[in-house]
């Protein structure tokens, strides 16, 4: 493989930069040359979460991270939310070469056996952290012909003929992340992977800068870094730094204590166990995710249980209040988590009373706000004490704020940089920091998901888009519910329902059965119907006498009266369900 040459032609010039985020004017991608490498991001860029990444070249198929989004309030029913896997038809499914995991969070690798259910003996390459927690997830999904390659910081993988990769050793709220650098003939690009630069981690494992240092003077053609903090100014704290604060938690809380945080955040749980041990205390696990993170972590040595501590959840009654600590999922406010049930009374072996502790040991994903405080509100409604970020120094973030970022863009001094990860305001922070390193606006590279990237000859170009939009999985469902149900959804879990009912005898064209309405999710009374009865009567009979006896026509001539009247006077737009039976 030919290492490229130094960068040549410049990007053409952005519009704006919004513009170039929204890929306005877009279409779909030229055929790609030989020799170009094409790299199109299929989730993260936009969201928070959901986070994968393509790049073709000469036939091959590089995948990088495959996660998962949890769905917000306008997602009614929906249990995840996947990256643009429909792009990945069967031809290109064939050209995969291998899936790489940047580290062992949902959004990262959630969506993994989604992918693997198409074509199972994917290679997966990743550290032995992220791939154990993967391994537990695909035996959960029954999937059978996987292939997994460990691999650890500072190694080298040729990945078909196209692909070169070496992994480096970043620091993240889990142990064994990784970046890695991939080496074509059309030129070198690191995707960083969520990182940051804590300088004293808990496990002693920091960002490998004199890796970044060297790659940088071998000459990094496309920086591809993670942008979910490029807004927060300066550096983000150590994680040592919070032990007082759940120190103070710990002393204070007399009866019942709860930590929730995520079920991968094995560091967190280190400290929980440390200070419980401290405390006295028993940590019992609650929660699938969690017990089954938590048995992967230990058994792997990268959470260190001193004996006699942890014990089951059936052993609970065994221990006063305040012998034991309750480790547990739903920091993030998920509907069916442990944390949502036990707000809502609706754990069938934990409750929450007045004067115990639940503390919230993670930071806010952008579009959770409004289901953590829900949870909050429930906690302290039962009468419990909330403790989260908001009113003490419980948590820090897994990613490097503006600060780092601006270290990481000097060290390696990239030819071109690509912000991923994030909701807009973070790709556009981040491009606007390696601009103030020196990186050239028009070798600034911001896109969405579906934005097609072609890098020829060290030089990357935005040159199409593709559909990368969110699939959708309902229970067992994938890609089966479709944007128009979901609009019924939140419909009717808005505007509210009403059904129809009437028989016509189309001979005669009149109404023989007046019709009969009925509402769901109305606060008015339904005899609030009876003046639009008289209407519905008589346009139906005007256009049976118009000569239409086709029922699903009158049907519609029902749904438009209606229609047009509940908006009109009640200011709503219910889903109209109505039924026309012909005698």
């Amino acid at each position: 493989m030919k290492r490229s040459g130094h960068i040549g032609a410049k990007l053409s010039e952005f519009p704006d930069r919004l513009h170039a985020v929204a890929n306005t004017g877009l279409t779909t991608p030229p055929d790609l040359k030989p020799d170009v490498l094409r790299i199109i991001p299929l989730g993260g860029l936009g969201d928070v979460g959901r986070n994968m990444s393509c790049y073709e070249i000469n036939g091959e198929m590089l995948l990088i991270d495959c996660g998962v989004l949890f769905p917000e309030d306008d997602h009614p029913g929906v249990d995840l939310l996947l990256p643009g896997l429909d792009y990945l038809d069967d031809e290109k499914l064939a050209k995969v070469k291998a899936l790489v995991l940047t580290h062992g969070h949902e959004d990262h690798i959630g969506a993994v056996p989604y992918l693997l259910k198409r074509r199972p003996d994917i290679p997966i390459y990743g550290s032995k952290l992220t791939l154990a927690l993967v391994e537990a997830k695909l035996r959960e999904h029954r999937i059978r012909g996987y292939k997994l390659n460990v691999v650890h910081e500072g190694d080298v993988a040729e990945v078909g003929e196209q692909f070169d990769l070496e992994f480096i050793a970043v620091n993240h709220s889990i142990p064994d992340a990784l970046a890695v650098c991939v080496r074509t003939d059309a030129g070198t690009l690191i995707n960083t992977g969520d990182f940051k630069m804590d300088q004293l981690p808990l496990d002693g494992r920091i960002t490998d800068l004199r890796a970044f240092a060297r790659l940088g003077e071998e000459g990094v053609d496309l920086f591809m870094v993670d942008s979910t903090n490029a807004e927060v100014p300066g550096f983000v704290k150590s994680e040592t730094e919070i032990e007082p604060a759940i120190e103070r938690v710990f002393e204070k809380a007399n009866k019942k204590l709860i930590v929730a945080c995520f079920a991968s955040h094995v560091h967190r749980v280190q400290q929980v166990l440390n200070m419980a041990v401290r405390h006295n205390r028993k940590v019992c696990y609650v929660g699938r995710s969690m017990v089954r993170n938590m048995a992967v972590a230990q058994e792997l040595g990268y959470l260190h249980v001193p004996d006699n501590t942890v014990i089951e959840l059936r052993e609970l009654d065994h221990y006063r209040d305040n012998e034991v600590v309750i480790v547990s999922t739903g920091s993030q406010g998920e509907p069916l988590s442990a944390l949502a049930r036990i707000a809502n009374r609706e754990h069938r072996d934990i409750e929450v009373g007045e004067g115990d502790t639940v503390l919230l040991a993670s930071s806010l994903i952008p579009g959770n706000e409004n289901a953590v405080y829900r949870v909050i509100n429930g906690l302290t409604k039962l009468g419990a004490t909330v403790v989260h970020k908001g009113n003490a120094l419980v948590h820090v973030s897994g990613h490097a704020a503006a600060g780092e970022l601006l270290y990481a863009y000097n060290i390696v001094r990239p030819r071109a940089v690509m912000p991923i990860h994030g909701e807009v305001r973070h790709l556009v922070a981040n491009a606007d920091l390696a601009k103030a390193t020196g990186v050239d606006e028009k070798n600034v590279v911001l896109v969405e998901d579906g934005g097609v990237i072609d890098l020829v000859d060290g030089v990357p170009r935005v040159v199409g888009k593709i559909d990368a939009s969110y699939i959708l999985v309902d229970g067992s469902g994938v890609g089966e519910l479709t944007e128009d149900t979901l609009t019924d959804r939140r419909i009717l879990g808005e505007e509210g329902f009403l059904s129809v009912v009437t028989a016509v005898d189309t001979r005669s064209a009149t109404v023989v059965s007046r019709p009969a309405i009925q509402a769901r999710g109305f606060a008015e009374d339904d005899s609030v119907f009876a003046e639009i009865t008289d209407q519905i009567v008589t346009e139906l009979e005007n256009a049976m006498k118009g000569g239409m006896d086709d029922t699903h026509r009158l049907q519609q001539v029902v749904r438009r009266t209606i229609g047009r009247w509940v908006a009109r006077s009640l200011r709503r737009r219910p889903m109209i369900v109505p039924v026309v039976v012909k005698i």
